[in-house]
């Protein structure tokens, strides 16, 4: 068997190493051709020593010299900047890339791959977010393939193979509520950074941990939802799972439901993907349902988590919306991050931001990048008015 080629987007990222684990797994099936980096140029080197891809890129141009003299010894070719990333993501032989990118930054290079035909990975949930109609559009024009990566929508595509169209009644996301799930409001106001980033149950990069703390992970993911699924953000339903072992639900027109169950390891939902429409054998761990006896399930608190409606106001508005609340969304977490504004004022942020973005309804990729670049604007304005304040 020829390996399949595969460009890593994000590499040295948590989903990225994690997939480089599971490539690292299966020699002879993957090969890897391309990998890519922000600014990590230290894990990116030494991934690209022992992977031996063809082609590098660096994000980050400051980092270019360094990533060169690095690997000065090998055959492999090296570049800088975001817009090497779309050209070498296009031109790459690879046939699957793994779109393992965070935030905004994901979305031209995504796009990029999948007008040029490529199937997709897809772990940048911001990707479908901000551009879900025109990647979806895109993608249908090109036969390129989307495979879904975060575990919630992986258990989704697996529950829906094999059924018929227009069986669908509703899905469920389940969400692990994060280190607060108990917490009340005022302890909420005075959450510290460093215990956002405790998850209990997965191992995740910072802005998706906080994210999935302040619940906007799942309103993120329930409008990738809406475009993976073709369906009505009205039939998106989420719901608390601590434990995180069923990681979502298809319910269907004849009343049957449907659940994907695993250990809460995100090397699984990848494989699935790098490996459909097949299933690899693996030496993962395995899920004993024996130590399973106490799966609960209750409603988020909508109050007391405001990202998740906000962001469901978002995709009901649609047009730049999603785009917007995103913006907003990724520069609160970094103020978060840096002790600028506390835990509770990163909805106050986003609201504030989708509040005074101008809606446009029918947005292309020009459209998106000023939205996203004058929303980060009024998100900036405004930590910058809070932290006046205190």
């Amino acid at each position: 068997m020829i390996p399949e080629r595969i460009a890593l987007l994000g590499s040295t990222g948590s989903i990225g190493t994690q997939a480089l684990d599971v490539i690292s797994r299966y020699p002879d099936r993957f090969r890897v051709d391309l990998l890519t980096a922000g600014n990590n140029v230290r894990l990116l080197a030494e991934q690209a020593q022992k992977f031996l891809p063809g082609t590098v890129v660096i994000g980050n141009k400051d980092h270019y010299q360094k990533l060169r003299a690095s690997l000065g010894h090998t055959q492999i070719k090296v570049y800088a900047g975001e817009e090497e990333i779309e050209k070498v993501v296009a031109d790459s032989k690879a046939g699957m890339v793994v779109a393992a990118m965070v935030g905004f930054s994901g979305l031209k290079p995504t796009l990029a791959a999948v007008k040029a035909g490529k199937n997709i990975a897809l772990a940048n949930k911001e990707t479908l977010v901000v551009a879900g109609e025109i990647i979806c559009k895109s993608a249908r024009q090109t036969g390129s393939r989307i495979i879904p990566v975060d575990s919630e929508h992986s258990a989704i595509f697996q529950c829906l193979a094999g059924e018929p169209a227009g069986s669908v009644e509703q899905i469920t996301l389940t969400a692990s509520g994060g280190p607060f799930l108990n917490h009340t409001a005022e302890m909420l106001s005075q959450v510290k950074p460093y215990e956002a980033l405790k998850h209990p149950n997965w191992d995740m990069g910072n802005k998706v941990t906080v994210d999935s703390a302040s619940l906007m992970n799942k309103g993120l993911e329930m409008i990738e939802a809406k475009w993976l699924f073709n369906i009505d953000p009205d039939k998106i339903k989420v719901i608390i799972h601590p434990q995180s072992i069923i990681h979502s639900f298809v319910h269907f027109t004849d009343g049957s439901v449907k659940a994907q169950l695993g250990l809460p390891d995100m090397r699984l939902p990848i494989l699935y993907a790098l490996g459909y429409p097949g299933r690899l054998r693996s030496d993962l761990p395995r899920l004993d349902l024996n130590l399973q006896n106490n799966l609960t399930f209750t409603e988020p608190d909508m109050d007391r988590f405001r990202n998740l409606p906000l962001a469901y106001e978002a995709i009901r508005q649609g047009g730049n919306m999603p785009c917007a609340l995103n913006a907003a969304n990724e520069v609160a977490v970094i103020a978060f991050l840096a002790g600028r504004v506390g835990f509770l004022q990163m909805p106050e942020i986003v609201e504030y931001t989708m509040e005074k973005t101008e809606y446009i309804p029918s947005p292309g990729m020009g459209y998106l990048e000023m939205t996203n670049t004058k929303a980060r604007e009024i998100s900036t304005d405004y930590i910058n008015k809070l932290s006046r304040q205190t």
